[in-house]
């Protein structure tokens, strides 16, 4: 009885828990997160579509050339343009009527993560599906499931690998499913065929045989669909294919060792698999070679059509992707980072449980230990092989960001999201370790970690997470691009803006609401059509020091203001930097005061560029102005410093907590040369 209301309350607690982090799933999508997590958020999607529908000026990364394009177009076609065509209806007559335009900096940045977050609710509904299908305990599984910062973060942006995620966890359940049913109707079948058997008298027989021919088909259930989710998967990202295969794998091998299954079977399986895929494979191709140009329904009409008519993405994406020196261009890391670091950075506690249960279940492979080894075709089977298969698969590229792992994120949760209750016990790691001397220490210590401490963990680590990567990393992005959509529309349309932009990502231009430059539009007085002359420009100068990026800056003052002399163009420079670049950028423009007058025109917080750590020595306030020479500063900074006083300490926190921003500074040139 005691137990009973133990779990009573233990489902009552994680279910109310689930209800309010759905809540505010959907509130952090609206606040918004200005946390800035990687540029691929925005340029892999949202950018490109939104700049589309609404003829907006936007960067076209080289992923979408027409050259050798690498994206496919179809899978965002479906879940993000056909939705954004619809909010650009409404928008035209909120515009019309109401005399309320709802485009703007918000809502290009909210609506994608509206979608993405609707279409989030597919890893809840896959996880209760599976949860119920092998009865177990649903609760505290989405529980962990919707506190995952990876759910509360990536989950609702726009990036091709949270569509990734729940095509993943939608194939699990159907597989899931499959399993189950293959495993009943086998067992009573088999169960019917031994009573046939013993059966003497024919109307026993008679009996046996009608029941097992009423079972149901089973060995080739739910092939189309997850034929066209793999489909859908590659197309949407080609590594699909390493988190689909272990799964599809195990959709294939239902039943093998019984005498119903046999390798016939398993050869027909993947024949329906394949074929069934074929329209979907059709349909996103002809999609993708239409939008970028490979064919055109003139060709369709006249019969015009050759194989080169016909665009692949996928094939494109493995062969730029198979070049180690083209991945070595976003970054090379080592091949432990998946398992060592990413995966307990996404997962916290849970994550670094899974390895070492994983390691634990390697080292009895490697022991030949089978008999203590979950069965091949068992749920535990499934959900590891989900996890491990495309992690260690994926480590063996030379670029690996922790974004590319969170499909994981549902069977990893199924496996061990029950020991944020449970607890683990560390001591039956220690036996089962190769090494003698952990061997000895199990024999003395018996070392137990409760599940309370092991979920205020897990909510700490994820409250961390969510709060770094949803509102502090390089969040002044996406404010900088609200404040120059606002900015640009109040100036006169013969004013350029130039904004100077340094150690930060680069600034979705589709966010700033410019027209787009070759874009025709109509006078309704006059009906004269016209085109926008571009008036905001953006140079973006990466990690450059801050010497270079002055001078960069002085020549482009020195090209805007011939302009502004020869063709009467008037117009704006600004510089943005973080804060922590602040000082360094100051002290150089000091140098130069007689050419330049610069002054701080707006900070946001807060905002980390790990490209700009804040300098923890620092003392100084990093967005003055007015700074005195530099060794007299120092000189006095020492004397401070050496008398301890309370006044620096404070001077010493605010400096620091000062350099957690984005600052914008307006220049104007005194002079037209030095």
């Amino acid at each position: 009885m005691k137990n009973i209301n133990k779990y009573t309350k233990i489902k009552n607690f994680s279910l109310l828990t689930y209800y309010a982090l759905v809540v505010i799933r959907i509130v952090l999508v609206f606040i918004p997160q200005y946390g800035y997590i990687h540029p691929d958020e925005f340029f892999q999607t949202s950018e490109v579509i939104s700049g589309e529908t609404f003829q907006l000026e936007a960067t076209r990364t080289w992923e979408f050339n027409t050259t050798m394009p690498i994206r496919s177009y179809a899978i965002p076609f479906f879940y993000l343009r056909i939705p954004m065509a619809i909010f650009r209806i409404f928008s035209t007559f909120s515009r019309i009527i109401l005399n309320f335009d709802l485009l703007s900096s918000y809502t290009l940045l909210v609506f994608p993560r509206v979608i993405m977050c609707i279409l989030s609710f597919v890893n809840d509904f896959s996880v209760f599906k599976i949860c119920s299908l092998y009865n177990l305990k649903y609760d505290i599984r989405l529980m962990a499931l919707a506190s995952s910062g990876v759910m509360l973060t990536f989950g609702i942006r726009s990036f091709s690998n949270s569509v990734e995620m729940l095509l993943c966890s939608l194939l699990l359940y159907f597989v899931s499913d499959s399993m189950i049913l293959s495993n009943t109707v086998i067992y009573q079948k088999e169960y019917l065929e031994e009573k046939y058997e013993k059966a003497k008298k024919v109307g026993e027989r008679v009996k046996y045989f009608k029941m097992k021919m009423s079972l149901p088909q089973h060995s080739y259930n739910n092939f189309a669909i997850l034929s066209t989710i793999c489909i859908v998967g590659i197309f949407n990202r080609p590594t699909f294919m390493l988190f689909g295969f272990p799964t599809i794998f195990h959709w294939m091998i239902r039943g093998f060792g019984t005498r119903s299954v046999t390798f016939f079977d398993f050869n027909i399986r993947m024949l329906l698999f394949i074929i069934s895929g074929l329209p979907t494979l059709f349909v996103i191709i002809i999609i993708d070679s239409l939008y970028y140009g490979y064919l055109s329904l003139a060709q369709i009409y006249i019969m015009d059509v050759k194989i080169e008519s016909f665009l692949v993405t996928p094939v494109n994406f493995f062969r730029y992707n198979l070049i180690p020196e083209n991945t070595a261009k976003h970054g090379e890391h080592p091949k432990w980072l998946h398992m060592l670091i990413n995966i307990p950075l996404l997962y916290n506690v849970l994550g670094i449980i899974a390895v070492f249960t994983f390691g634990s279940m390697f080292y009895k492979f490697c022991k030949k230990e089978f008999n203590n080894l979950p069965h091949s075709q068992s749920f535990v089977s499934l959900m590891t092989s989900a996890v491990f298969a495309p992690v260690l698969l994926l480590s063996l590229f030379n670029h690996q960001e922790p974004r590319f792992i969170i499909p994981i994120t549902v069977p990893l949760i199924m496996l061990h999201a029950p020991k944020l209750i449970t607890g683990i016990n560390v001591t039956s790691f220690l036996k089962e370790s190769k090494w003698n001397v952990a061997k000895f220490l199990s024999n003395y210590i018996d070392i137990t970690i409760s599940g309370k401490i092991i979920l205020r963990l897990w909510f700490l680590a994820n409250v961390m997470f969510t709060l770094f990567f949803g509102f502090i990393h390089q969040a002044g992005v996406v404010q900088l691009a609200d404040y120059f959509s606002k900015y640009h529309q109040m100036q006169p349309s013969s004013k350029q803006i130039h904004l100077v932009t340094s150690h930060i990502y680069k600034l979705p231009e589709s966010l700033l609401i410019l027209p787009h430059a070759s874009s025709l539009y109509t006078n309704p007085q006059t009906g004269q059509t016209y085109k926008m002359k571009r008036r905001f420009f953006i140079h973006e100068y990466g990690g450059l020091k801050m010497e270079e990026m002055f001078k960069k800056t002085k020549l482009l003052s020195d090209v805007a203001e011939n302009r502004m002399t020869t063709k009467n163009i008037n117009y704006d420079l600004f510089v943005a930097v973080p804060t922590s670049k602040a000082f360094e950028l100051n002290q150089i423009f000091h140098k130069h005061r007689g050419i330049f007058s610069f002054k701080e025109e707006r900070i946001f917080y807060p905002h980390l560029s790990t490209e700009a750590f804040p300098n923890i020595h620092q003392v100084f306030h990093p967005c003055e102005i007015d700074i005195v020479d530099e060794n007299e500063f120092d000189e006095q900074c020492v004397e401070d410093e050496v008398l301890l006083s309370s006044a620096v300490w404070t001077r010493k926190f605010t400096s620091i907590a000062q350099q957690f921003g984005l600052v914008v500074y307006k220049i104007e040139v005194k002079h037209k040369s030095f």
